[in-house]
């Protein structure tokens, strides 16, 4: 089974670069706009930390990250062979 697309196919939304491009800068755009925002509410940390300027943002980014290299880590433990459900 192929996974390319076909003459007869229609060219979606993503499939154009500039699109593509579009979303990525209109992504970008949104998060520059929501650290200012940051600023425009009342928050009630239990920690200090918690009340300073795209703390929630950073750490969510820093927990993503730690998230993937252990999955990564993991697999390697967890991994069963190709031919594992064939015995």
């Amino acid at each position: 089974m192929s996974r390319g697309k076909t003459p007869s196919e229609p060219k979606r939304f993503l499939d154009m670069p500039r699109n593509v491009d579009r979303v990525y800068y209109a992504l970008l755009a949104v998060c520059l706009l929501l650290i200012p925002a940051d600023l425009l509410y009342q928050k009630h940390a239990h920690f200090d930390f918690e009340g300073w300027v795209g703390f929630y943002g950073f750490f969510g980014f820093a927990v993503f990250v730690f998230v993937v290299l252990v999955g990564g880590q993991l697999r390697k433990i967890l991994m069963r062979d190709e031919d594992y459900y064939d015995r």
